[in-house]
């Protein structure tokens, strides 16, 4: 049986003060639920303060990004032993606004997801379609291509096998669009059905495969009663405490 994961991207927001808040409101109203997992993914320059406030707690923490590189001179980079050194246990990987905002190439978003998990990281690795390319009906073709770079990489198929894959359709992120759940649905057992042929059946039962795109909780319910949607990559509403614990309450 898969646990529902639960994890809140915070992008570029926070400060000190604003994040002590947060955490100190999730630590204390975070419900007894065995069924359900929570991660943070704060900015990288408040990762030691979520590291400092979340020991010995239930929520995990993670990166937002890491290099491709193990080390040396990328100036304004993090690598992945960074990230381990600061109690990570996941990072993000591939996020729609990597890929098109910093040009993020499927080449690179591979080389990323196999260093990390050599560091011992979980990576989240995000796909989706843009807009254009849902009403052009690609959005099974553009996933398969972001999955193969990863699939094909020499190292990959033991990478992805250690991941988590967040589907979030480009179209429904920070738009205040969502995808239907029944939409949702059909591209996760899609995803599913893709790693069961190209990696391994066990591989694909076992893996959670969440929903990413304006999740809040009022339509987190009909979403996580999907039976190939194992949890939720939650944008803004993972700002707000409330919000945050409200979608993880959605799950039965």
């Amino acid at each position: 049986m898969r646990k529902t994961l639960i994890a809140g991207n915070w992008k570029m927001n926070g400060s000190q003060a604003a994040i002590d808040q947060l955490l100190s409101s999730l630590k204390a109203s975070l419900p007894e639920r065995d069924n359900v997992d929570w991660a943070v993914f704060p900015p990288s320059t408040y990762i030691a303060q979520a590291q400092s406030m979340l020991e010995g707690s239930r929520i995990a923490w993670g990166g937002q990004n890491v290099c491709e590189h193990p080390e040396g001179a990328y100036t304004g980079e993090v690598s992945a032993s960074m990230l381990v050194d600061f109690g990570c246990k996941y990072v993000i990987i591939g996020h729609s606004e990597r890929r098109h905002i910093y040009n993020e190439t499927n080449e690179q978003i591979a080389e990323k997801i196999v260093i990390a998990v050599e560091a011992g990281l979980t990576p989240v690795i995000c796909v989706g379609e843009t807009q254009a390319q849902f009403e052009s009906e690609m959005t099974r073709e553009v996933i398969r291509t972001q999955l193969d770079a990863v699939i094909n990489h020499p190292e990959g198929k033991e990478a992805i096998s250690r991941s988590v894959i967040a589907y979030e359709p480009v179209w429904a992120i920070g738009t205040g669009l969502t995808a239907t759940p029944e939409l949702a649905q059909d591209v996760h057992i899609r995803i599913r059905s893709y790693i069961s042929e190209n990696v391994g059946k066990k591989v694909a039962d076992s893996m959670q495969i969440l929903y990413g795109g304006s999740v809040k909780p009022d339509n987190a319910t009909n979403l996580l009663a999907q039976p190939d949607i194992d949890g939720c990559l939650v944008g803004g509403a993972s700002l707000d405490p409330t919000k945050f614990i409200g979608i993880g309450k959605c799950k039965n």
